[in-house]
């Protein structure tokens, strides 16, 4: 199984408000992939970070196998929601992924 986690850190110009809203976006839409895309195991987003964070929101997802995580990554119903609930919103975006 492979682990793919990604940090976010929204765009500055961005309210609280507008953060907040983008952030339930995201979390709907990449935790709705799940079922549509192959091989993923499981997909969750964490928006209510504590103040002593340092980034916006964390993508936690397992795949079956690394090839499952490079389809993810072009698959078309993952590509429309991060071209438009994340890239249009985030100015740092670190990502890890490991072998479990």
């Amino acid at each position: 199984m492979v682990k793919h986690v990604i940090l976010w850190t929204l765009k500055d110009e961005l309210s609280a408000q507008e953060k907040t809203t983008i952030k339930q976006g995201i979390k709907e839409g990449l935790e709705s992939l799940k079922g549509k895309v192959p091989g993923i195991v499981d997909i969750k987003v964490y928006i209510d970070g504590l103040a002593s964070s340092n980034a916006d929101l964390m993508l936690d997802s397992s795949f079956e196998s690394e090839e499952a995580l490079k389809g993810y990554a072009v698959h078309p119903e993952h590509v429309a929601v991060a071209d438009s609930k994340v890239r249009p919103y985030t100015k740092i975006r670190s990502c890890l992924d490991f072998e479990v």
